[in-house]
């Protein structure tokens, strides 16, 4: 039967799953880290260091030495991969690529014989790629705004955001005049990889498209106003809006063993691609992801955008849109909260819930060690409404943790109430975090066996473009693994706290 591949190019790495759906299984995977496989780029966690600590770019060209590496490990594994159908992908989000006049003729004359970051250095307007770490774009976010108003938000689904490809390209065409006029096109992560797979330009998807400020999603078509404003020209540089299959593999790529031809997904962001690969690509059912920051993310049963300005909304590569909220501050904020505890992980997960009362008798604190974009807060540093520094680790750490929940749950109320939430990440294996979780959204709260959802929701889709229905798919591969329910004794304690949390935002940081 047929095996299809889904590629994730993510910030420190990038990672390959080839899935049997007719099988229901996994049939192989693979990952390059970029620290530790491609030194050479000076990309340890995926940026390239700066003077200016607001400044995040990356090698472009590390992307394209990555997926040479990628896929020859997919080989070496042994997994027949003339087998694979179609191959679909995502990219990080917002991190874009600027290619020069050569680009088109370099990707259709792609050779076996030669490395594929070898092949196309010459076809870069810009060296490097601003990626969505960046946040040195605050004067052109406010030029944005300044233009366009809440009509910004109303129609792209965001206001306008330091990290969003928009205000990048704004500030290279300001800064870099010269380059940007050589500039014949500009790409996302994910689709100038999925141009380099078929070997001609591929289109932006509109799940990815979203997180520029640039794709009207009441259209789904660049908004040729914003566009114009941003940059002159700009309309004509970027790729078209598109969905399902973007061309057919590039015979370059027959020297992993893949059969040349076969259809290429268009690709979308890591975000889109995780709704997919968690099982939440339909309405009704809520993502958690507590990583390296916390995120919120669900299907929208219809297009709305957040009245605070905070969220964010994009294509759904199933259709329609979803919602995202972002939180800066997530798992190493716990984690230093942990260490500041004197606590080990078994304490932090469990027994500090064991010894303190739900609610924790209205004490609350927001670890915001790093500013916090949710909302937005320029000056770091922890909040509590009691003297943190003198409390027992267990009352700190659940401080803490209920604080977080709190915080995600009243920022992702313009989504909507949601019976179950799917949690994923690190700090989702936490009993203690997914009782929590379950207690102050009064809600089911299943873990899912999903290691690398965001490769899994490409390859997933990939298999869709071919005709295999995603409702199968997620119950094979997206599986509930344990459950978490609700109390209902608590909903009123964690109801009182919502107010309590959205004063103490407003508050300013104290010393611990």
């Amino acid at each position: 039967m047929a095996y299809y591949l889904g590629i994730d190019s993510s910030t420190q790495s990038m990672k390959g799953l080839v899935i049997d759906p007719a099988a229901g299984v996994i049939v192989t995977s693979a990952g390059v880290n970029f620290k530790a496989d491609l030194p050479q780029y000076h990309c340890p966690d995926g940026v390239l260091a700066h003077a200016d600590p607001l400044v995040k770019h990356a090698d472009p060209l590390m992307w394209l030495a990555a997926l040479d590496l990628l896929l020859a490990r997919l080989q070496a594994t042994g997994a027949d991969l003339g087998r694979i159908a179609a191959i679909g992908g995502d990219g990080q989000q917002h991190g874009s690529v600027y290619l020069n006049g050569r680009f088109a003729e370099a990707l259709a004359g792609l050779k076996p014989s030669s490395p594929l970051a070898d092949q196309l250095k010459a076809a870069l307007a810009r060296p490097t790629s601003p990626i969505w770490m960046d946040s040195s774009t605050s004067a052109e976010c406010r030029e944005l705004d300044a233009a366009f108003g809440a009509r910004l938000q109303a129609d792209t689904g965001s206001p306008a955001i330091e990290r969003f490809t928009g205000p990048q390209i704004r500030k290279f065409a300001k800064a870099e005049p010269e380059r940007y006029a050589q500039t014949a096109r500009i790409h996302l992560v994910s689709s100038f990889l999925c141009s380099v797979l078929i070997g001609k330009d591929a289109p932006v998807d509109s799940g990815d498209g979203a997180g520029m400020n640039l794709l009207n999603l009441r259209t789904l078509a660049w908004d040729a106003a914003i566009a114009e404003f941003t940059a002159p020209g700009l309309a004509g540089k970027l790729p078209r809006v598109g969905n399902g299959v973007a061309g057919g593999l590039h015979a370059y790529f027959a020297k992993y063993g893949l059969k040349a031809g076969i259809p290429v997904a268009v690709w979308t962001g890591d975000n889109p691609a995780s709704l997919v690969g968690t099982g939440a690509w339909g309405a009704g059912v809520a993502v958690v992801s507590l990583g390296t920051s916390d995120t919120f993310f669900a299907a929208l049963d219809a297009f709305r955008t957040d009245p605070e300005g905070c969220g964010h909304v994009f294509g759904n590569p199933a259709g329609g849109c979803m919602s995202l909220a972002c939180f800066k501050n997530g798992s190493l904020a716990r984690d230093r909260v942990r260490r500041e505890a004197g606590a080990e992980w078994a304490f932090f997960d469990k027994t500090a819930f064991d010894l303190t009362p739900a609610g924790n008798c209205g004490q609350v604190a927001l670890p915001w060690f790093e500013a916090e974009i949710t909302p937005p807060v320029l000056k770091p540093g922890l909040r509590a409404n009691f003297d943190f520094a003198a409390a027992a680790p267990e009352v700190r750490i659940r401080a803490v943790v209920e604080g977080q929940a709190l915080a995600l749950r009243s920022h992702a109320l313009w989504i909507g109430t949601f019976g179950t939430i799917r949690v994923t990440g690190g700090a989702s294996k936490s009993p203690g975090i997914r009782q929590t979780l379950a207690d102050v959204f009064q809600a089911r709260v299943e873990s899912i066996a999903v290691a690398d959802s965001a490769a899994l929701g490409g390859a997933m889709l990939a298999a869709h473009a071919d005709g295999v229905p995603l409702a199968g798919m997620t119950e094979d591969f997206s599986p509930v693994t344990a459950v978490c329910e609700p109390r209902p004794a608590h909903a009123a304690a964690y109801d009182r706290l919502l107010p309590v949390i959205r004063e103490l935002e407003k508050t300013a940081p104290v010393s611990h």
